[in-house]
């Protein structure tokens, strides 16, 4: 053991050795001013606050205490006296344990912190933020085990390497502004804007993670006198935009273009920023700056109309691999109908349809992405290989057009691009939400959770449930399904309460057993209410099975669900029958409604909202047949994934009925 001392000792004299040298290694002049050491520094075209703190490892409200007069920003050969601070120069490293790994101590210059969100998971954040699961794992060793909604996990800042990493990733601070981040990064405002589509005054919140764009090598922001400045101006009783105009000797066009004014009414109260000329900035124009400033993150919702709506069908039609030729066959059959639908109501559509080849062969997509054509194009739906996604991606990012993912629900594009709408929800979306609408339905309920051995399918929503459960403080059982069932389960049934009875798979057999137990139970104990908790899978299962979800009031939980007895849907079916002269294929998802229910959304958005419809897709109700719609934006950055949700309760009274518990 006294050796094992003496080695610890010799490597931790090695350590602060190492960092001293370290901190000497920095090659830039040092200068005492009032008994206090710093490093001359000179700024670097391109360079702004936030990069030079990392560089010297010192806060940057330090380096602004110490160089006040970069207040308003930073100019190329600037001089800036950088405190020295021999704890800072050392606090970055950490011994760790003889049996670990070397661990990096998490400080702000390259990790930033980021809180889990409902459907995220450990995959997906490594894919959002250009890092790799192990890595996320090295900074939060417990993530390994779970991550919960509303955990702080601390994030490896990307290496500025590859074509997709020209940003690093900020967390917001209590005080902080559009206006202030700007100036601590010494970039434009609307460049985080550009950078974060999705930033708006709601999203811009405490916690948030938003990307910020690294300065072009020949770019950099300076402040300096300015020829114009911005008074507020209070509107008065009676006040016009003409006016006003008059009163400062400007414009009306320049008083709309700097408050962003979508018409020529004015309410009473209302503050408008008004551009006048001025000498040297003052603090009055530094508040006004940031007014104006701030005033970036109201988006502008008023409709981009477009005359001629053109839309891309964008299909292997001729991959008949697992007969999806017929599939996608009938998904352009229903989106045909919602075609039509829209023209009657008076919309002006062209709709393009194009073959692109199977699998990951993309040549001709690549050819044909190469047109006008295509270019000219308003909306994108497509793609069903990752290849195909992918290349579809690129092209939509660039060309600024929206692109609908219909069926592929792991590809990760949507969290990277802004113009992605991705239909198909990815299942960790709808565990959560699921796991949420349980958790308030059942909160006062006995729940039974009837274990399968040998089966795993349904792992990943069992685990997100009960966790959920113990965080509300929901009581619940597990026990296994047996041949002896009635008797194993009889005994934890309450007669003062529903009894919510959940099996661990969809399996079939597993699921035909719970029934039989149920109704053997359920006939000799009347005094018990009994619920019985399920699966999408379900409702595809014939119907002997459909009249026992009946008899115990059954729940399922699905993305989509066809109601035979509503009015649109027997509207389509007769419309589908009419128009092709046979019935819809009996699959699920039922592709030919996939398709109607997509381009009714869509191709309403647009006509409704016009080309910039995602400001206003949460006022967006349409009467869909098949699948629940319910656009939410992955980040601050990326696209939009569904998580449109349905609770289908089979009422004893032989009703089935749809509930939307998308929102």
């Amino acid at each position: 053991m006294r050796q094992i001392s003496l080695g610890k000792i010799t490597v931790i004299i090695f350590f602060f050795v190492f960092c001293a040298v370290h901190a000497q290694e920095l090659p830039y002049e040092k200068i005492t001013m009032n008994g206090k050491m710093f490093y001359i520094y000179h700024v670097k075209a391109g360079e702004g606050l936030y990069f030079i703190s990392r560089t010297f490892s010192v806060n940057a409200d330090e380096i602004l205490k110490f160089n006040p007069t970069i207040e308003n920003g930073l100019k190329s050969g600037q001089v800036l006296y950088i405190p020295i601070n021999d704890a800072s120069q050392t606090s970055a490293f950490q011994i760790p344990p003889s049996n670990q790994s070397p661990v990096t101590t998490p400080n702000k210059s390259n990790t930033f912190k980021h809180i889990v969100l409902p459907g995220e998971t450990v995959y997906s954040l490594a894919q959002m933020y250009h890092t790799t699961v192990e890595e996320i794992y090295r900074y939060n060793p417990t993530a390994r085990e779970m991550i919960k909604v509303g955990q702080e996990l601390i994030i490896p800042q990307p290496v500025a390497t590859g074509k997709d990493e020209h940003y690093r990733y900020h967390t917001i601070m209590p005080k902080e502004t559009l206006y202030s981040l700007a100036r601590l990064y010494s970039i434009k405002p609307e460049d985080i804007i550009a950078a974060n589509p999705g930033l708006s005054e709601e999203t811009f919140q405490i916690g948030k993670t938003i990307r910020i764009p690294f300065p072009g090598s020949n770019e950099t922001v300076v402040s300096s006198d300015r020829q114009i400045k911005h008074l507020v101006h209070k509107v008065k009783k009676g006040d016009t935009l003409y006016s006003i105009a008059r009163q400062y000797g400007v414009s009306v066009e320049e008083i709309q273009r700097v408050n962003s004014l979508l018409s020529d009414s004015l309410k009473a109260d209302m503050e408008l920023l008004i551009p006048v000329v001025a000498g040297r900035s003052g603090k009055g124009n530094r508040l006004a700056e940031e007014i104006k400033t701030n005033l970036l993150l109201r988006p502008n919702k008023h409709p981009v109309k477009v005359d001629v709506i053109k839309v891309g069908l964008l299909m292997p039609f001729l991959d008949e691999t697992d007969k999806m030729h017929l599939r996608l066959q009938e998904y352009y059959e229903g989106l045909l109908l919602a075609v039509d639908k829209l023209k009657d109501q008076g919309a002006n559509i062209e709709l393009y349809v194009f073959e692109i080849g199977k699998g990951d062969d993309i040549k001709k997509l690549k050819s044909l992405l190469e047109t006008m054509e295509m270019k000219s194009l308003n909306l994108i739906i497509g793609g069903v290989s990752d290849k195909q996604i992918k290349l579809l991606s690129d092209f939509s990012a660039s060309n600024n057009i929206k692109y609908v993912v219909p069926f592929s629900s792991k590809n990760t594009e949507v969290l990277s691009n802004s113009n992605i709408f991705q239909v198909n929800s990815p299942q960790s979306y709808i565990y959560s939400k699921t796991s949420r609408i349980f958790s308030q339905i059942f909160k006062n309920s006995n729940v039974v959770f009837l274990k399968v051995d040998g089966k795993s399918d349904k792992d990943d929503f069992i685990n997100t449930l009960q966790t959920d459960l113990k965080q509300n403080n929901i009581y619940y059982r597990i026990i296994t399904i047996d041949n002896l069932l009635e008797e194993t389960l009889l005994p934890l049934l309450v007669a003062n309460k529903e009894n919510v009875i959940v099996p661990t798979s969809a399996d079939a057999s597993s699921l035909r057993q719970t029934l039989e137990a149920l109704k053997m139970i359920q006939q000799n104990n009347t005094d018990y209410t009994l619920r019985l908790f399920g699966y999408p899978e379900w409702q595809t299962y014939d119907s002997n099975f459909k009249n026992d979800y009946h008899k115990f009031g059954t729940y399922i939980y699905s993305s989509f669900f066809v109601d035979d007895s509503d009015v649109e849907t027997k509207e389509f079916i007769a419309n589908f029958r009419k128009w092709y002269r046979r019935d819809v294929m009996n699959i699920y998802p039922r592709y030919a409604m996939l398709g109607y229910d997509t381009g009714l959304f869509f191709l309403s958005a647009l006509y409704r909202y016009g080309l910039n419809f995602e400001q206003n897709i949460h006022h967006l109700r349409v009467k869909t047949v098949q699948f629940a719609f319910n656009f939410e934006r992955v980040n601050n950055w990326g696209g939009f994934i569904n998580t449109g949700l349905y609770l289908v309760y089979y009422s004893p009274d032989y009703k089935v009925i749809k509930f939307d518990k998308s929102r």
